[in-house]
């Protein structure tokens, strides 16, 4: 067995799993309003995870996802403190950092990009 292989794509499906959420809390739960920047957010975890997952244009959406995990750090928590530990963005910069992986290594031969690349 390919741990390797294995690995990244258990990372990339674990991730998008945990990710598409916070998008549809944002999105159905909460109801935010239509074109705020909490419903842009929550459309892009939403959809953003839900493509990491199935390995469909995983760089592109890591690479967006990223980016949204680093402007969510610096806007909502960085403004209360410089570190993770005391302004509670521990896991927006480890999705920060996990998204930035998966754009430098893509989705994986276990994805949809990976079996559009063996055709």
């Amino acid at each position: 067995m390919n741990w390797q292989a294995f690995t990244h794509n258990a990372l990339r499906i674990v991730t998008g799993l945990l990710f598409a959420p916070h998008g549809w809390q944002k999105l159905v739960v909460d109801g935010v309003d239509a074109f705020s920047r909490s419903w842009f957010a929550g459309v892009i975890e939403l959809v953003g995870g839900t493509l990491i997952v199935i390995g469909f244009q995983t760089r592109w959406t890591a690479f967006l996802c990223s980016g949204l995990m680093a402007f969510a750090y610096w806007l909502v928590h960085g403004t209360n403190a410089l570190l993770p530990i005391h302004n509670g963005g521990e896991l927006a910069v480890l999705y920060c950092f996990v998204f930035l992986f998966l754009w430098a290594h893509g989705g994986g031969d276990f994805s949809v990009d990976g079996m559009m690349k063996k055709k």
